[in-house]
C-alpha cells in the first residue's frame, strides 16, 4: 500500500510539475520546476528502499548486515538537494522579479498576449 501511494504522489508531482513547466508564465514555470525537484527527489528516496525503525549507522547490538540498517548515503543525497533546490529557488525568484520589473512582463518570452 505504501508503494502505491509513493508511486501516486511521484507521478502526481511529475504531472503538475511538467503542465507547470510548460505554462508561458516565469511563476508558474518556477513552481513546476519546483515541484519536478521534489519528484525526484521522492524517486530517489524511493528507489533507496526505505527503511522504518532501521538506523543508518552501524549499531553494536545488531548484526552488521544490509537487511538490519537503512542506506544513508539517498538520505544524504536528497538532504543536500532539498538545500541546493531551496538556494535555486531563491535565485531564480529574485532573477524572474527583477526581468518583471525590468520588461513590466512576466511572460516567458518577454510578450504581452
Amino acid at each position: 500500500m505504501m508503494e502505491v501511494l509513493l508511486a501516486s504522489g511521484i507521478g502526481v508531482l511529475t504531472g503538475a510539475g511538467l503542465w507547470l513547466a510548460l505554462r508561458p508564465r516565469t511563476f508558474d514555470l518556477i513552481v513546476g520546476l519546483t515541484l519536478l525537484s521534489y519528484a525526484v527527489n521522492l524517486f530517489i528516496f524511493a528507489a533507496s528502499r526505505p527503511a522504518i525503525g532501521r538506523p543508518p549507522v552501524i549499531r553494536g547490538d545488531l548484526p552488521a548486515t544490509l537487511a538490519n540498517y537503512a542506506d544513508p548515503l539517498p538520505q544524504a543525497l536528497v538532504l543536500t538537494a532539498i538545500v541546493i533546490g531551496f538556494a535555486m529557488t531563491a535565485i531564480v525568484l529574485a532573477l524572474a522579479l527583477r526581468s518583471y520589473g525590468a520588461g513590466g512582463s512576466d511572460h516567458v518570452d518577454g510578450r504581452e498576449q
